[in-house]
């Protein structure tokens, strides 16, 4: 099997802030985050070869319009991707691929979702899940795993409560997070419950926002306006799991399968042999706090059993071993489906080029970013590294 590794190269950025954006609509947000990227990267719409957006609800958008239009890229391919929590990194994938392989020179990757105008109280779900019950709430799915762990490991509500806590300290210095205020663990223990365990500060908010990525291949991106700092793409890796999770005997709730096979992938693709020494930072799939924890045991970030541990003992801080979420991550950037896969290739981007816009990871060369969609059941896997 091939690689991607140093194929494609990142030369351009752009986000919107994230939140309760009520006075912009779908094409506003992709204007301004598109143009934040063409900006950044020095070039204009007319440089645009092709472009894939990713967005999860029709009532966000259907087919490549939902970003051809308000671009006005008539007479260009534009793609629409769909594949739960992981469409706007697997847009970014299917971009990576496109200059990979010599048919385009510069292209787009961007994802947006407006929910607020939805006027849910949690995100609309489809019918999957117990064929007679039907359809499950995410806090409810995911809080099967915190009682799981809590039985095996012994981990507790401060346990998760602390994740928060370090996800608001960061977000709170980043200018376009949803939620700018930091927490203690009273405001998080004492939170109105969601889903036992979970209470409101374990769970990540609606938001709407949108991102966008300028890609091209390194060889172009040397002449570029970031030709000094461009980022590279050292793997990208996609991989599914069962929808219907809770129907297999073997997904025992302790660990997500989708996620440590992507990892897999991603690592031998990226040459990491030993991750917790190799990875300088991540943005990791937050949706829940208890998720976090398992993300950093299904990345190799330390042993299974042991991540509360490893967030209690400050492993993942800003100025930790392996600093995750620098950014404040879903819990409190915010997750705007489609939008929060090129979120985080926006957010590793800047932080390997020392211009994070919130609190910077220092010396980071190597960052990954995760997407974890739907009911644990697709994981996307990226790895960005410096170009010295």
């Amino acid at each position: 099997m091939g690689s991607i590794a140093d194929k494609a190269a990142i030369i351009g950025v752009g986000c919107t802030k994230f939140g309760e954006l009520w006075e912009k609509d779908v094409e506003d947000l992709m204007v301004e985050a598109a143009h934040e990227a063409l900006d950044d990267a020095g070039i204009t719409v007319d440089d645009i070869e092709a472009a894939w957006v990713g967005v999860l609800y029709n009532f966000t958008g259907i087919s490549g319009s939902t970003f051809g239009e308000p671009m006005k890229l008539f007479g260009k391919p534009v793609t629409r991707v769909e594949n739960f929590c992981a469409s706007g990194m697997d847009a970014f994938r299917n971009a990576c691929y496109a200059v990979a392989s010599g048919v385009y020179d510069i292209v787009v990757a961007c994802g947006v979702e407006k929910l607020m105008d939805t006027g849910s109280s949690g995100l609309p779900m489809s019918d999957f899940g117990h064929p007679v019950i039907g359809g499950i709430s995410a806090p409810g799915l995911f809080a099967l795993a915190a009682t799981r762990c809590f039985h095996e490991y012994g981990w507790t509500k401060e346990d998760l409560a602390r994740v928060a806590i370090k996800n608001h300290k960061n977000g709170a210095l980043h200018p376009k997070a949803h939620f700018r205020r930091p927490i203690t663990m009273e405001d998080a223990l004492n939170a109105p419950m969601i889903a036992w365990p979970l209470g409101r500060f374990d769970c990540c908010a609606m938001s709407d926002g949108a991102a966008a990525v300028v890609i091209t291949r390194p060889e172009l991106a040397k002449t570029s306006k970031h030709k000094d700092d461009y980022v590279l793409v050292k793997a990208n890796a996609l991989a599914l799991a069962s929808v219907q999770p809770m129907f297999r005997n073997s997904f025992d709730y302790l660990g997500f399968p989708a996620t440590q096979a992507a990892a897999r992938l991603a690592y031998e693709e990226a040459g990491v042999k030993n991750p917790a020494k190799e990875i300088s930072f991540a943005e990791v799939h937050d949706c829940f706090t208890i998720t976090e924890i398992l993300n950093c045991q299904d990345l190799q970030f330390c042993e299974q059993g042991q991540g509360a541990s490893f967030v209690a003992e400050g492993h993942t801080e800003v100025d930790g071993t392996l600093p995750v979420n620098p950014s404040g991550g879903l819990k409190c950037f915010g997750h705007p489906i489609g939008a929060t896969g090129c979120r985080m290739i926006y957010e590793v981007t800047k932080q390997l080029q020392g211009r994070a816009d919130g609190a910077q990871v220092k010396d980071a060369r190597l960052g990954l970013a995760h997407n974890l969609g739907g009911p644990a059941s697709v994981c996307s896997v990226t790895i960005l590294g410096r170009n010295d």
